[in-house]
């Protein structure tokens, strides 16, 4: 029964693996998708910059939540504290860059909601 259970948690692992990369994979080809036209025209490129570099960071943020997924799968079927303490750091270091993504996410949605919001000048009302 362990020897079944040590099996499927490998094989668990291993599909979010895939999927994490699979993830990132769609969001890279998304962004270079979005980036496209604004190679084309070099004016108005800052906006189509900023839309592919948001839709990358979900894109990445999500692919870091399957690795971490799997690496906590990894841990349930770990056979030493050596091998523990790797993943239990590689979690550490993909929880801090989605911490930093995530932040960095928000504050470019903060500062897109407040372009959004500004009010317009009495001169020109």
């Amino acid at each position: 029964m362990e020897e079944m259970l040590r099996e499927a948690s490998e094989y668990i692992a291993l599909a979010l693996e895939a999927l994490s990369v699979l993830t990132v994979l769609v969001g890279a080809i998304d962004a270079l998708l979005r980036m496209a036209p604004a190679l084309r025209v070099r004016r108005g490129s800052h906006g189509a910059r900023r839309a592919a570099w948001l839709s990358l960071a979900r894109w990445l943020l999500l692919g870091l939540e399957f690795m971490l997924a799997a690496d906590i799968v990894r841990t349930v079927i770990s056979p030493d504290w050596n091998d523990i303490g790797q993943l239990a750091a590689i979690a550490v270091i993909r929880t801090f860059l989605n911490y930093f993504l995530e932040r960095d996410l928000d504050a470019a949605e903060e500062m897109d909601e407040k372009k959004k919001v500004e009010p317009v000048p009495a001169e020109l009302s």
